[in-house]
Formats: C-alpha cells, sequence, structure tokens
C-alpha cells in the first residue's frame, strides 16, 4: 500500500522455468542471469541511481499451485535486477513490491526516462541497499497489472481477459512464485528478503514459508495481519469499484470500459490512510481551492478545500493507470494474511519455524499499520530466541514515511545492511 504512481511496460522475455523444487530439494543450475545494461546516471538525476534499465518477461509453463486449492498456469513474472550476483550466488536480495506498486525498485526505465524506481532513494550505489555490493530483484507479482500475468491478461483458453475469472491470490502464493524466480537465478538462499506495507508482509511470509532461503529478513512498517478496520477500508474500497456501473462484474474489458468513478474513490480512500493527521494539516490545513470575495464559501458541493482537489486528483491519476480487478484481488491478499492462522491465533508458534535474522521498522505517525503491530512482531520473534533489531523512527508522514528518505531511517537500514555485508565478506562502502 503506496502511494508511488509506476508506469511500466514490458520488454524482453526470458526463456520458460520448471516449478520450484520442493523444500530441501537441490536448486537447478540457473541458465545465465539476464542481462542489464551498465548504469549510466544521468547528470539530471539522482548521481547514486543505478541508471537506465529494462525489465524482462520470465515465462512459466509448469501451473503453481493456489492456496485457494487450484493452481494456475502458464504464467508471466515481470522481473528487474540491480548490481551484480556474486559468484556463490550469496549476494542477493529480493525486494517485495506494496499495492500499487511492482519490479521496477530502481534507476530509470529505458523506455521512458520520466518513469523513477518506486524506491530508487533506498536502492542504488552508495544508498541503504547498495547495488555495489548487493545483486537486487524486484518482481512484479501474479495479478498484478505492470506486466506479470493478471486479470487484464489474455488467457489462452478463451482468448479474452481473464476478468472476474483470474484466480484469488494470497500473500504466500506471490512467495511461492518468487521463490521459483530466485531458483531460475540459481538463489538458493537470500541475503535479505526486504519489503514495506504489503512487502513486509510478503517478507515475513518468505521467513515462515522458506526458513533455510533468507539470512535476513527486512520488515518496514508493516504488520502480522490486517486489523479489523484495515479490512473494513479495504472493503468500502473494493464495494466503490464493484458498485461502479461501469465495473461489469469485472468483465468491464469486453464493453471497452473502465470503472474509473469506483477506482479514483478507491484510491482516495486508502491514500487518506496512508499519511497522518499532522501530515495533512501541514500540508493543506483548511486552505480553500479558490475562495470567493473576502474568503467566503461558494456554497455548493464542487472542490472547496485544498485537501479535496489533492484526493480527487490522486484519486483519477491512479484510475488512469491501475487495473480495477487487480485492486480487487491485491486488498483481498492482505485481508487473508495470517501466519498466525494455523497456529491458533499465536504468532509466536507461526513464527517458530524462522531463522533468519529480523530488521523491522515502524513509523510514529503511521496509523495504518501502527509500531504496535511491528512490536507484536518483535515480541513474537524474541520469544523464539531469534536475533532482532528495531527501530521506531518518529516521522511526521504516516504509513507512506516508509518511502521517503528520511536520514535516520535509512541510517539504520544502511548499518543493518553493512552489518549483512560483513557477514559475507562484501567489503566496506566505497
Amino acid at each position: 500500500m503506496s502511494s508511488s504512481s509506476p508506469d511500466v511496460r514490458p520488454s524482453a522475455a526470458l526463456a520458460p522455468h520448471p516449478a520450484a523444487p520442493a523444500p530441501g530439494a537441490p536448486v537447478p543450475t540457473a541458465p545465465p542471469q539476464p542481462h542489464v545494461p551498465a548504469a549510466s546516471p544521468s547528470p539530471a538525476r539522482d548521481p547514486g541511481s543505478v541508471g537506465v534499465v529494462e525489465a524482462r518477461l520470465i515465462e512459466f509453463t509448469e501451473p503453481l499451485a493456489l492456496s485457494s486449492g487450484s493452481s494456475f498456469g502458464p504464467y508471466s513474472l515481470m522481473v528487474e535486477t540491480y548490481g551484480t550476483l556474486n559468484a556463490d550466488r550469496s549476494n542477493a536480495v529480493l525486494v517485495c513490491h506494496a499495492l500499487n506498486a511492482s519490479h521496477h525498485v530502481a534507476g530509470i526505465a529505458a523506455n521512458d526516462p520520466s518513469d523513477v524506481g518506486w524506491w530508487d532513494n533506498m536502492v542504488g550505489p552508495g544508498k541503504p541497499l547498495d547495488t555495489r555490493r548487493f545483486f537486487v530483484i524486484g518482481i512484479n507479482n501474479l495479478g498484478s497489472c505492470f506486466g506479470s500475468t493478471g486479470p487484464g491478461s489474455i488467457d489462452p483458453a478463451t482468448g479474452k481477459p481473464y476478468g472476474a475469472a483470474f484466480p484469488v491470490v494470497t500473500v504466500e502464493d506471490w512467495v511461492h512464485a518468487q521463490a521459483r524466480v530466485a531458483d531460475l537465478y540459481g538463489i538458493e538462499r537470500f541475503a535479505a528478503v526486504m519489503g514495506g506495507s504489503l512487502g513486509g508482509m510478503q517478507a515475513l511470509g518468505w521467513a515462515v514459508t522458506y526458513p533455510d532461503r533468507l539470512a535476513h529478513c527486512v520488515v518496514v512498517a508493516s504488520t502480522p495481519r490486517l486489523s479489523a478496520q484495515n479490512i473494513a477500508f479495504n472493503e468500502v474500497a473494493r464495494r466503490a469499484i464493484i458498485t461502479d456501473p461501469d465495473f461489469h462484474g469485472g468483465d468491464f474489458y469486453a464493453h471497452h470500459t473502465v470503472p474509473r468513478h469506483g477506482l479514483s474513490v478507491a484510491r482516495m480512500i486508502g491514500h487518506i490512510t496512508y499519511l497522518s493527521g499532522d501530515d495533512m494539516a501541514e500540508k493543506f490545513g483548511r486552505a480553500q481551492r479558490a475562495p470567493a470575495a473576502d474568503g467566503a464559501f461558494h456554497y455548493g458541493y464542487d472542490v472547496e478545500f485544498e485537501v479535496e482537489s489533492y484526493l480527487r486528483y490522486q484519486g483519477e491519476k491512479f484510475s488512469k493507470y491501475f487495473d480495477a480487478n487487480t485492486y480487487l484481488l491485491i486488498t483481498r491478499a492482505l485481508d487473508y494474511f495470517d501466519p498466525a492462522k494455523n497456529a491458533g491465533g499465536d504468532l509466536a508458534k507461526a513464527l517458530a519455524p524462522v531463522k533468519a535474522e529480523f530488521l523491522l521498522t515502524s513509523f510514529a505517525t503511521d496509523w495504518r499499520f501502527p509500531p504496535s503491530c511491528s512490536r507484536e512482531i518483535v515480541q513474537a520473534l524474541l520469544s523464539n530466541g531469534l536475533p532482532v533489531t528495531y527501530a521506531e523512527i518518529d516521522a511526521p508522514h504516516g504509513h507512506d514515511a516508509f518511502l521517503l528518505d528520511d536520514s535516520r531511517y535509512h541510517a539504520v537500514v544502511s548499518g543493518y545492511y553493512d552489518k549483512i555485508a560483513m557477514q559475507l565478506g562484501l567489503g566496506d562502502r566505497a
């Protein structure tokens, strides 16, 4: 759940790869890793950028078993990488994306110079996740709408978009799909799996599902499960989409329409939850958009306040690039995530298989996933005797603080990756 606005388009494809091996089975030798254009930072942009990057489409012919009991395939995933994978493939870091982000984590998209990665301030040479030392992978999740197979993709069985027929997927399904990508690269164990918000849930899911395949887990502004309030926000957003006359039961593609109104309202609802009250007060206060003479109100129902204008702008922008069915799918995956569900609600018991070291970071003004959510994970890990580093940052920007360039927050993440680099013998920052 982030307020970034990626615009990603697919490019070249890799060869299909067989299904991921069962836990404990040998990992197949990977073909040569995809080529990523050499970093070529533009003087007009951050000199620490990874430069121009090109995403690739990886095709999987073997169906993926889903949490629902069904399976899905064939399917494709968009992938972007930064840095160089070392000889023993020990320096790989998987970055998992939030609701409306994608595989385009850092750098400048080759097909659109204005498209800068959604976490470009975090990933790159000299940045907290330093690509001079680590090989970073970004994957657009199954069901998303930035090149990976999703509801808007063509169903080969019908020749039409999947639409409402696309299966419901879970965070655990994404983790299994990501593991297949790791297999393709010959990565038996990630140095770290990292994510913010929904991405943090995926990172936690990795630690539980594949405890032997990651050394560190970096969870930022996340939660072990959604509260009833969060599920309620998601439901209201989904209803806004589903009740839009242009939704057509999810098969709006055939009607050549887009439920823009519902998608826009859904985004407005979500966006409110990403900002803190203080941040909104500082940005907008009660400023009027275009007050009448002497600051009088217009006494109507059009835009009166600046905050209304801002929310409408965010909603309309979102509705032009995001798929409505994908929004339903991802918010439902958020609702379902709960590692403790099969452990009688006991999070400590659910995390007992975990072997990774953890960094958790929360933000004091995040009321969507407040610090108490991260502290619950910390306590569950500590009860299992696992090493945990926890930082609570007093930042004013609410949930979206995880996307921003806060020096205290970045110092914590930088220090943690320095520790990982030291453990791996990757050397100091240049």
